[in-house]
């Protein structure tokens, strides 16, 4: 089955739940994970199952990134606020980076989160 996170920034939660909620048929066949806050929210928000990690400043980005180190994951849609410097940054470049390594499709934003989803039902 495609597995794929859903992660994303305070300031962004609320467009990954109206993208979720776009998508949400597509998306119900896939086994989902997210972070903490992000996957509470997914879950109230949508009908969706979600797998829930920890918050990312308390390691939930860490524990994605171990996922996509594994080759457990397909894909990782991380709506990023790029004008607001976060506390935990250090994670959250570790996770883009092994993503890189392992040629994990990423999308950190919304018009490549449609080329994420798209690319994943072909």
């Amino acid at each position: 089955m495609t597995r794929v996170a859903l992660i994303a920034h305070d300031e962004k939660k609320a467009d990954l739940i109206d993208f979720a909620r776009t998508h949400e048929t597509q998306l119900r066949a896939y086994d989902l994970i997210a972070t903490g806050t992000t996957g509470q929210r997914l879950r109230d928000e949508t009908d969706l199952e979600i797998e829930r990690k920890e918050s990312g400043p308390l390691g939930g980005d860490l524990m994605i990134g171990s996922e996509v180190a594994e080759g457990a994951l397909d894909g990782v849609v991380f709506l990023r606020d790029p004008l607001r410097a976060q506390p935990h940054e250090p994670d959250i470049s570790a996770l883009l980076r092994i993503c890189d390594v392992h040629d994990t499709a990423l999308a950190t934003n919304l018009a490549s989160a449609e080329f994420l989803i798209e690319g994943l039902t072909e």
